[in-house]
């Protein structure tokens, strides 16, 4: 029998994750399996993979045959490369403790690397903020600079209004007193 280790495809519309099983090659897609050994969601960011290490590491040394995509999975979690250390220890080219640092060293390089990449993200995420921020606050002072033009002209026309009206009071007083307005006395 032929297994392969491959992607079974769950989720709705638009929003597939996948499964990654082990399963007889003649078996459909999303049909019977032998083993699941974890799952590929696509949809976040970083793609998200949960992986059962030793349970794929021992298909794969049993000899099931990944698909291309779940060979990258594979490879990426380190699956492919602790084959290969493995393979370097039946073969007697170093020992298995060797083979172990040689694999907790890869792996420390590839998280330190993805440290970096996510610290960069966050970092230009956070610049983003900041400029974002600094953009509103502007933004708000223009509003509050025109709202305040808005409000000093609209007291300085009170005032004109409350003085025109003060005049006008005035002249209809000295008018009612029968004395000739100030203005035409000059």
């Amino acid at each position: 029998m032929a297994t392969k280790i491959r992607l079974a495809r769950h989720g709705h519309k638009d929003y597939a994750f996948y499964h990654i099983v082990v399963a007889d090659s003649r078996s459909p897609r999303d049909g019977r399996i032998i083993e699941r050994i974890g799952s590929f969601n696509p949809n976040t960011n970083p793609a998200a993979v949960i992986l059962n290490f030793d349970r794929a590491l021992y298909w794969v040394g049993v000899g099931a045959q990944p698909t291309d995509t779940v060979r990258t999975i594979l490879s990426n979690e380190g699956v492919l490369l602790m084959k290969h250390l493995n393979g370097g220890v039946a073969k007697g080219a170093f020992s298995a403790e060797e083979a172990q640092k040689r694999f907790d060293a890869w792996k420390a390089q590839k998280d330190a690397k993805a440290g970096k990449i996510s610290a960069a993200e966050a970092e230009k995420k956070e610049a983003a903020a900041k400029a974002l921020h600094a953009q509103e606050v502007e933004t708000n002072k223009a509003k509050a600079a025109a709202v305040a033009q808005k409000r000093a002209e609209a007291a300085a026309a009170l005032a004109a209004a409350a003085q025109e009206a003060a005049q006008e009071a005035a002249a209809a007083e000295a008018e009612a007193n029968g004395e000739a307005p100030a203005e035409e006395q000059v």
